[in-house]
């Protein structure tokens, strides 16, 4: 098959998909008449967090930041207690920093130019191509895991999906293909191909061929290979950090620190810790080095966190402090304060009573 051929063919699948995905999608929440806001705010959520996750999270979110100008003007500790538990929180900071940017420049509005959003803290091309695709019917496409899937299984293509240079191959065919249709149906036939890969074009275990609106154009079913597909180069392991993380207590109080504003977790709340699994004079003298007096030392037991790149194995403790000289190196909590403070959901485990 040439490449006119394979435009040819995802030009003559838009009628059938399309077709599927408005009588089968899911009907999820940023779906209801989007606007280039709610398209955008979406899309940064789902990046990398399942979508029942999301679902929550994005009502929340918009019911508190409903705007460009209200996300812009929010304040820090809320714009964190609204993603708590979502991770990835530099996606957070970029949403912000991206809503102060329009505001000052693009009065207060996503501008609906695919090369323009991509300038933007935070959207890269999938990101652009989602919002300028749903929310401005711009014909460019939206490549993400689902649709590399789906595209590979179609067309028997052996190219490793995980290279660059196969994300930018499948991206101009698409483009292609996009730019022949009617004009405003791509934000559909992106969605619907995404959607196809979610539910129908599995990516663990056998895809559902019978419940596919194309699969008699599919060469990976045809061909019996959609199994092997698509391929994947050989994943990096993550790096295993250990670490001795101390839920500090005293009169009713828990102490929270600030992480440093670059790096994992940037400026978040957390509990103290330590790299590395200390015990006996080492864990005590780390405990001091806070500037805490140490009443009682009760292990609360292992926990692991992991990031995407980066596991956590922690150990914690609950240290009941009878004095804290410094009290500057901590940032002491009450009860009825808790819960305006966002905290990574690695510490939840030591957090739960």
């Amino acid at each position: 098959m040439n490449e006119n051929d394979q435009s040819v063919h995802w030009r003559s699948l838009a009628e059938p998909l399309i077709c599927w995905y408005q009588a089968n999608h899911r009907p999820l929440p940023w779906r209801q008449s989007p606007t280039p806001y709610q398209t955008w705010i979406s899309e940064i959520m789902l990046q990398q967090t399942r979508v029942e996750a999301v679902k929550g999270y994005y009502s929340r979110f918009l019911t508190a930041l409903p705007d460009v100008e209200a996300l812009a003007n929010a304040e820090e500790e809320q714009l964190m207690k609204l993603w708590e538990g979502l991770g990835y929180y530099s996606r957070a900071r970029n949403l912000q920093k991206c809503a102060r940017i329009l505001m000052e420049h693009h009065q207060g509005q996503l501008p609906a130019d695919y090369h323009l959003l991509q300038s933007l803290p935070g959207i890269g091309p999938y990101t652009a191509g989602a919002i300028a695709s749903i929310a401005f019917g711009l014909p460019v496409p939206a490549v993400d895991g689902n649709v590399l899937r789906v595209y590979s299984r179609c067309q028997a293509d052996y190219r490793d999906i995980t290279l660059p240079e196969t994300k930018k191959w499948v991206t101009t065919k698409l483009t292609e293909a996009l730019e022949s249709l009617p004009q405003g149906i791509s934000g559909d036939f992106n969605q619907a191909v995404m959607e196809l890969g979610a539910t129908v074009c599995l990516p663990n275990g056998k895809p559902h061929c019978e419940a596919c609106p194309i699969a008699e154009f599919c060469a990976g079913r045809i061909k019996g290979c959609m199994l092997d597909l698509p391929v994947r180069g050989p994943k990096k392991g993550r790096r295993l950090e250990a670490l001795t993380v101390l839920l500090i207590v005293r009169d009713g109080y828990f102490a929270l620190r600030k992480r440093p504003e670059k790096g994992l977790l940037a400026g978040l709340w957390e509990l103290p810790n330590i790299s590395g699994h200390l015990t006996g004079q080492a864990l005590l003298e780390a405990i001091r080095a806070f500037g805490v007096e140490p009443l009682r030392i009760e292990p609360l037991g292992p926990a692991r966190h992991i990031f995407t790149h980066v596991e956590w194995q922690m150990q914690g403790y609950r240290i009941t402090a009878e004095t804290c000289s410094q009290k500057d190196m901590l940032h002491w909590v009450g009860p009825e304060e808790k819960k305006r403070y966002a905290l990574p959901s690695a510490f939840r485990y030591y957090l739960s009573e």
